[in-house]
């Protein structure tokens, strides 16, 4: 019942007191180097000049150095700057979207004028186990930098893409604080759950399991693991690529079928060394209401007249309020001729916009490079991460029933009722399984602890030139420990009380090593890698739980007292773990810098697959050609950069759960089946699991084609895609074979999952003058979905919740149609009494689940997100739209707040009363809770100022800025939000398009400071 991070709290706490005592005497020292400096150089003069574009036009933040030195300066507002140097040396300017230019220092005023950078194809893009620029890319892969990420109240880095990237899709499953983001990279793959990506940070591939313990269920649904990328502080990312297509991602293999998504962190920048403080401010509400009955609407409604309790209490009123999120972050950055050093510490504290909820978080991050040996021949890189999370829950269970969640609860509530009694207690009514929401959240406690560290070493080692040996070694660990409590009650769940203690610890390590060769033949170029790699996750939980435990108001909350009055249950454990092991290679060709080839080839071998089908085998094959390169088009002025591009590659998924392709038993005294072995008569013995050794990989087979260009020197740029991505030996848990001693197996199925749509990003430089610029990007996917020749008649998922309602499922998976359609009644309005009227497919004049009829539309067939960025003077102001159209999402929410309500003493969605339905209807799973998912939303506003700090020589820049987040949403549906996908999967199955009570999202107002000294 003690908590086991303790013991990680106190190393963390050393361990930062250690980096500062490091960072402190290095910082004095560099400060040391410079001053030595100073006394070489014999002749010192301050040079003044201006930095200034192709047009003349200044350029303001523009950076200069002197060569060979860490001096550095930074031009202001005019693009002036002052720098002490000496003639004969050598400035170094460089400017993002000019090429850099080097200075000979000849006189004290200066006038440099750069180039502009026509192609953004010359950006350094990161990809897996390397870097390529974007003009030989072949796959198809974008990377996002830190002016590019969603700004606002961001706790994740997979918020930072929403809207940014086309085709990938980035839905909450809830807006609660920390809660579980679902990512999607051109479309869904898989029927099971098991569509995220793989992240790979600063080298180290994560797993996708829960880093934190969930929630037990008294009642009230079980409440889900958190977004186990909380731990990552958004600040410290430097950039995030995207790797869509197999070309970029089979080098991952197995992991790779999703997608990748790699995060860099950042790292010492050159010239003097920069301390920032990155602080802001939020307040947070319900982005909107649902329409229920007021209490005056109520009375009109009713018949019954002693449903009216004399109150006038809006219960959304109550349950939600406005919401304070802080976040303050520091860090220091220096880099050196031989190296390079980031620091940062940071806290951020969200509450919810639902009473008692909260999330708090600390990170520290020590980032360190440094060279050894002759000409830089090894390089030492250290990244090293940890995080402390705190989270308040409510009882708002994922899977719970129609009875069983706080905000159904406040839904449904008797506007007529009140709070509180005349005595000042909470009212009780209890009538038909509905509370008072207000009395739930009092007598619920639901704290989350998490400590996670991520840390790893790469060595580089450069053999000769062009052959480089590195070697990775990463450990990514995570202790978190859950208690929750409900306190003896006067409702009928768990009435009296229980105390449950989750724990869950999980460790993985990583241990690659890798050769990368480069080396030209004439007009060839040449980049040839390969390498090894292994991966172990450990995986181990324990549950201690009391029941019949004290009333609230002993003072100690159960976690904090060892002695807490209680009946004890039997403690319960599991522990897991699983290996993968794998060989990589991939070749990079380029002739004369017009044509390209990539060819890779992974080899993976996991502990999750039978003895028969251990390894899986994945390639993939690109090509590229610059044609703006070949005579033709070399002196075109009006295009600077046409690619084409291809690929076609494989790539696989082992998301499953571990020891499938092993047999389970269990002993059973009461009997079971008889089982022999060496000729020895086993009685009693249950199979659990049919044993499957031939089990293996599922297989994403890829192919795409696309374009990227940039004309009238980057005034207009952006890339076009075509993609067919499609899934086989699918693995899914089917009903077995007659006779088998289970009545399900885990085997691969023939049926095939197909995505395939169109991608596109179009980018301009709208307008760039001396005190005005302006530039805008717009981005969009479609995706066609469908299901092909599955072995079984349908699957189903997605279950619903609602009286009556149990067993009821909204998706089906069937072939022909598409992932996850609905599968209802469909509702064709009221008759002259308000009673509903279906469709009768089979004309059989019998309304029954014989009449269900199938309705696609679970997934969006077109998303996008709009970009927009002006700035005038001194002022920046930044816009970001997101929207989707062509989706369908089943409203449980209504479902619950049906017509029928009101003969039960609770409330009803108006436009169910409005609309003239007869109280006596019996909630039925139909399209009548069907609804449109398309939507447009300014996603984020933020308006920014630029003090002039040129008169203060301690102070390098001073940026105050207000943002606003989900300003508005233009959409027909009724929920709290269109954009969300409530986790009802059932059978393994992912559920999607489905909404039940969830937490609701927020729209928030911040006001923020940077300050860099």
């Amino acid at each position: 019942m003690y908590s086991k991070i303790t013991l990680f709290r106190l190393k963390s706490i050393i361990f930062l007191a250690f980096t500062t005592l490091l960072l402190h005497k290095g910082y004095a020292g560099e400060h040391l180097n410079e001053k030595n400096i100073l006394h070489k150089v014999e002749v010192q003069q301050t040079i003044t000049g201006v930095v200034v574009d192709n047009e003349g036009l200044p350029l303001a933040g523009a950076n200069v150095m002197v060569k060979g030195t860490t001096k550095g300066s930074t031009t202001n507002f005019d693009g002036e700057f002052t720098i002490d140097a000496s003639n004969g040396q050598t400035l170094i300017v460089s400017y993002l979207g000019f090429k850099t230019k080097e200075v000979i220092v000849d006189g004290t005023n200066l006038k440099i004028q750069l180039a502009l950078d026509s192609s953004k194809l010359d950006e350094v893009v990161v990809v897996g186990y390397g870097k390529q620029t974007k003009k030989d890319l072949t796959g198809a892969v974008s990377q996002l930098s830190t002016e590019d990420f969603k700004k606002g109240v961001n706790i994740s880095p997979d918020n930072l893409i929403q809207g940014k990237v086309a085709g990938v899709r980035v839905v909450s499953s809830s807006g609660e604080p920390g809660a579980g983001v679902d990512v999607s990279i051109r479309g869904i793959g898989s029927i099971r759950s098991g569509s995220t990506p793989l992240f790979v940070v600063d080298g180290v591939p994560l797993s996708n399991d829960n880093v934190s313990a969930e929630g037990p269920d008294f009642g009230l649904g079980n409440s889900s693991a958190k977004n186990p990328l909380n731990f990552l502080n958004t600040s410290d990312i430097a950039s995030i690529t995207v790797l869509k297509d197999a070309s970029a991602a089979a080098i991952y293999g197995a992991r790779g079928s999703n997608g990748v998504v790699i995060i860099t962190t950042k790292k010492g920048q050159k010239g003097d060394a920069t301390f920032s403080i990155d602080s802001y401010t939020s307040v947070a509400s319900v982005m909107k209401k649902i329409d229920v009955l007021s209490a005056s609407e109520y009375r009109n409604a009713i018949k019954d007249p002693s449903y009216d309790h004399g109150g006038n209490t809006d219960w959304q009123d109550e349950l939600f309020r406005d919401a304070i999120t802080q976040n303050h972050n520091f860090s220091f950055n220096k880099a050196t001729d031989s190296g390079s050093y980031y620091a940062s510490l940071s806290y951020m504290g969200q509450e919810g916009i639902v009473e008692t909820s909260d999330f708090k978080r600390t990170t520290a991050r020590l980032n360190a490079e440094e060279s050894f040996l002759d000409n830089k021949r090894l390089k030492v890189k250290m990244n090293l991460t940890a995080s402390e999370i705190h989270e308040r829950g409510i009882p708002n269970g994922a899977d719970a029933g129609s009875d069983g969640q706080v905000i159904i609860h406040a839904l449904m509530a008797n506007p007529t009722r009140t709070v509180f009694d005349e005595d000042g207690n909470y009212t009780n009514f209890n009538m038909n399984a509905h509370y008072n929401p207000m009395y739930l959240l009092h007598i619920y406690d639901d704290h989350t602890q998490t400590l996670r560290v991520l840390g790893n070493i790469e060595t580089t080692f450069r053999i000769f030139d062009g052959l480089e040996y590195k070697f990775n070694y990463g450990i990514d660990r995570s202790v978190s420990e859950r208690n929750s409590t409900i306190y003896p009650n006067v409702t009928d769940r768990t009435t009296l009380g229980a105390y449950v203690q989750n724990n869950l610890d999980s460790q993985s390590t990583l241990l690659e090593h890798y050769l990368t060769y480069n080396f030209n033949i004439n007009k060839s170029n040449f980049e040839i890698l390969g390498g090894f790699s292994y991966q172990k996750f450990d995986f181990s939980g324990t549950t201690f739980s009391l029941t019949n435990i004290n009333e609230m108001g002993t003072g100690v909350a159960p976690e904090d007292n060892p002695g807490y009055s209680g009946t004890p249950l039997t403690p319960s454990g599991f522990a897991q773990e699983n290996e993968l092991q794998s060989y990589f290679g991939r070749v990079n060709y380029n002739f004369d810098n017009k044509y390209l080839v990539t060819a890779s080839l992974r080899a993976d071998g996991s502990t999750r697959f039978g003895d028969n089908k251990k390894y899986g085998y994945f390639p993939s094959f690109a090509i590229g050609w610059n044609i703006d390169r070949e005579n033709f088009l070399k002196e075109n002025s009006k295009i600077d950069q046409l690619k084409l591009r291809a690929s076609w590659g494989q790539t696989g998924n082992q998301e499953v759960p571990n020891k499938i392709t092993q047999a389970s038993y269990s002993q059973s005294p009461a009997g079971g089946y008889y089982l022999y072995n060496d000729k020895n008569l086993i009685n009693g013995i249950t199979v659990n699991r049919t044993a499957n050794p031939d089990l293996q990989w599922e297989v994403v087979t890829q192919f795409n084609a696309g374009i990227d260009f940039s004309l009238l020197n980057s005034k207009i740029y952006g890339s076009l895609d075509y993609y067919n991505k499609t899934t086989t030996n699918a693995i899914l848990n089917i009903p077995s074979q007659p006779l088998s001693p289970t009545t399900t197996v885990w085997e691969n199925i023939d049926g095939k999952i197909v995505n395939k749509g169109f991608e596109f990003m179009l980018g301009s430089q709208l307008v760039h003058t001396g005190d005005f610029s302006w530039s805008a990007d717009v981005n969009g996917a479609t995706l066609n979905n469908k299901i092909k020749d599955l072995p079984v008649s349908e699957l189903y998922s997605g279950s619903i919740a609602g009286p009556g309602l149990s067993g009821v499922s909204a998706n089906i998976y069937k072939s022909g149609y598409e992932a996850g359609s609905f599968y209802m009644l469909k509702h064709l309005g009221y008759d002259e009494n308000g009673n509903d009227i279906f469709e009768d497919t089979n004309k059989d004049g019998v309304i029954n689940s014989d009449d269900r009829q199938i309705f696609e539309g679970a997934l969006p067939n077109f998303t996008f997100g709009i970009n927009t960025n002006l700035n005038y003077k001194r002022f920046d102001l930044g816009l970001s739209f997101i929207g989707q159209t062509g989706g369908l999402i089943v409203n449980n929410t209504n479902l619950a707040l049906n017509i029928n309500n009101l003969a039960s003493d609770r409330n009803v969605l108006s436009k169910y009363y409005y609309g003239g339905a007869n109280t006596a209807n019996t909630p039925q799973l139909s399209t009548l809770y069907l609804e449109k998912s398309d939507f447009l939303r300014l996603n984020n506003v933020r308006l920014g100022y630029s003090f002039n700090v040129d008169n203060l020589n301690w102070i390098k820049s001073f940026n105050l800025y207000i943002s606003a987040q989900n300003v508005f949403t233009i959409t027909g549906y009724s929920g709290f939000d269109p954009l969300i996908n409530s986790p009802r999967s059932s059978g393994g199955n992912q559920s999607l398009g489905v909404d039940y009570t969830t937490y609701p999202t927020s729209k928030s107002y911040m006001i923020g400071a940077t300050l860099k000294l």
